[in-house]
């Protein structure tokens, strides 16, 4: 029998794996952090190890080190579970050593079985013995669950799932309200820490539960968290206001949970007006972590024909731009009627009061401070897009 062990802080999403690997005829062992997970590794000896990046304490990717510096280990197989806007820890990960990175957000349980029989090959379980009653395959070449049951097990964590939904919701909201009213660092990174955790959670819970739309915002949010977390200094007005955006959309998703999803990757047609190319360039990037399609322009006179003719799901727009400024574009696209209700976002230096006022007046939808962190719009177009999408309430 193959031996696997699975470092994952979530007893959740650890217990379910567990009992997945064991039905298909696989030991598999649960250390809930890197430090225990290490330890076991040497008492186990798996065949494979399937390891979260996102550890408290012990990194993921110091994790991976520590395998891949032992002789004994060097080529044992590491599959890793990753956010796939922290392109920067998957980079880390697969110097270090990973086999293979999975999306915690977009891997279902059958894929992810499917992985493990392809990197370590069938359970080795004992056969019944000759003469024995053989049990009826569940698909011919396929060890474990059939197709029928993989449909089912997954429906029945949909469900597990969303009725654990309004728990989740009041967690969340609890958690920000803390965040909003922490009033010095310590406090404010303690609450962002304790958000981060939580939303770690719900990202790897819907993504078992098949939740697409919820696992991809819950994965961009995560990522903001994490970023600011690490970097106290991007804690302000702008950053808090985008996560309580972002948690605030949690509970309008959470409302819909029980319609059905559609599975198609997310398509966009976003606008990014600015005349400054450093600037484009930076929110085009930021998009592109999301898989959201843009056009740029640098003139708003080239952007107005552009918008009369054409229709978008978002449009990002510079304030201060020569011949035309954002607040006047924005008061003539609404002119065109199938702009009227378009988000318009803002993205601009000029973060005071006044153009807050202003930007409301001229149509505008929300704003985000330069310099911005580029996580931070990726999460602000996530949200507007994904509403977008949405299916009409019941």
């Amino acid at each position: 029998m193959k031996k696997i062990l699975i470092i994952e802080d979530d007893q959740v999403v650890a217990n379910v794996y567990r009992n997945k690997l064991a039905v298909d005829g696989y030991q598999a062992e649960v250390a809930s952090d890197g430090e225990s997970g290490l330890k076991l590794m040497h008492t186990l000896q798996p065949d494979l190890i399937i390891l979260d990046l996102m550890l408290p304490a012990l990194p993921g990717v110091e994790v991976i080190k520590q395998i891949r510096s032992e002789p004994q280990f060097a080529k044992t197989p590491v599959i890793v579970f990753s956010n796939t806007y922290l392109t920067n820890l998957i980079q880390e990960a697969w110097r270090a050593g990973a086999s293979k990175c999975l999306s915690k957000a977009s891997c279902s349980p059958k894929d992810f079985m499917d992985v493990v029989r392809q990197t370590i090959g069938a359970s080795g379980a004992l056969v019944p013995p000759t003469g024995a009653p053989a049990e009826k395959p569940a698909v011919t070449g396929t060890p474990g669950l059939s197709s029928e049951n993989d449909v089912t097990f997954q429906a029945n964590l949909r469900k597990l799932f969303i009725e654990g939904l309004p728990g989740s919701l009041a967690v969340l909201r609890s958690s920000l309200l803390g965040l909003v009213k922490a009033d010095n660092e310590m406090d404010r990174l303690k609450q962002t820490y304790g958000l981060y955790r939580r939303v770690h959670a719900l990202n790897g819970n819907a993504g078992l539960a098949g939740m697409v739309q919820i696992a991809h915002m819950a994965s961009a949010l995560e990522a903001l968290l994490k970023e600011i977390y690490e970097k106290p200094k991007n804690i302000n007005s702008s950053t808090i206001r985008t996560v309580a955006a972002a948690v605030d959309f949690m509970g309008v998703l959470f409302d819909r949970s029980s319609l059905p999803e559609k599975q198609e990757p997310l398509v966009s047609k976003i606008l990014v007006v600015d005349d400054e190319i450093i600037s484009r360039r930076a929110i085009i990037y930021a998009l592109e972590k999301a898989r959201l399609k843009s056009v740029s322009v640098e003139d708003p006179e080239q952007a107005l024909k552009l918008l009369a003719e054409n229709e978008f799901d978002l449009i990002f727009l510079d304030v201060d731009m020569p011949g035309m400024s954002g607040y006047e574009l924005c008061a003539r696209l609404r002119a065109l009627p199938h702009l009227k209700t378009t988000p318009v976002v803002f993205v601009t230096s000029l973060n005071d009061f006044e153009n807050r006022t202003s930007s409301t007046i001229a149509g505008g939808s929300d704003f985000i401070a330069k310099p911005f962190l580029f996580i931070e719009l990726t999460v602000k177009a996530l949200i507007y897009v994904l509403r977008a999408k949405l299916p009409a309430a019941r």
